[in-house]
């Protein structure tokens, strides 16, 4: 026979989040994208659909080889950067309180020890996703962000 044990802190927590969801959870049990939107990476078109609606509007953005090639759908939100039917990044104007604008040392002192400067970027690894994604920073001549993605870098 097999016996699960669990903390009661934990038992408590699970109760309090099926009763009581409140803003965890959106209709349907989804997180919204302002709560957390880095998980909107991977999600398909449909899904992609079902909770942001239509995009205001759509671009493609064309890549050396034609595999790189990228439809981009823009929303308030951020754009949405798809390879075939799935989102692989998101172009952010502010994200993990940087935005367009900040300066170089502003975006590293917010970022921590691990954020890695290359060049015109910073790079931050997240890691506690079901992919491996990566936080970039790119940077103008006054050192300011002029751009900001996350990506998953197994594509």
């Amino acid at each position: 026979m097999f016996h699960l044990k669990f903390h009661p802190g934990a038992v408590l927590w699970i109760c309090v989040i099926l009763v009581f969801p409140g803003p965890l959870m959106a209709q349907g049990g989804q997180i919204p994208f302002e709560q957390d939107p880095e998980a909107f990476i991977g999600l398909t078109l449909e899904e992609l659909f079902s909770r942001m609606g239509t995009p205001r509007y759509v671009y493609p953005v064309r890549g050396l080889e034609e595999w790189q090639d990228d439809v981009v759908f823009v929303y308030d939100q951020g754009d949405m950067y798809i390879f075939r039917d799935r989102i692989w990044q998101i172009g952010f104007n502010s994200h993990r309180g940087i935005s367009i604008g900040d300066t170089w040392g502003t975006a590293v002192m917010i970022l921590g020890q691990q954020a890695e400067g290359r060049g015109n970027s910073v790079f931050l690894p997240i890691h506690d996703r079901p992919w491996p994604l990566m936080l970039r920073l790119d940077f103008d001549i006054n050192n300011r962000v002029q751009a900001m993605y996350v990506y998953r870098t197994d594509v």
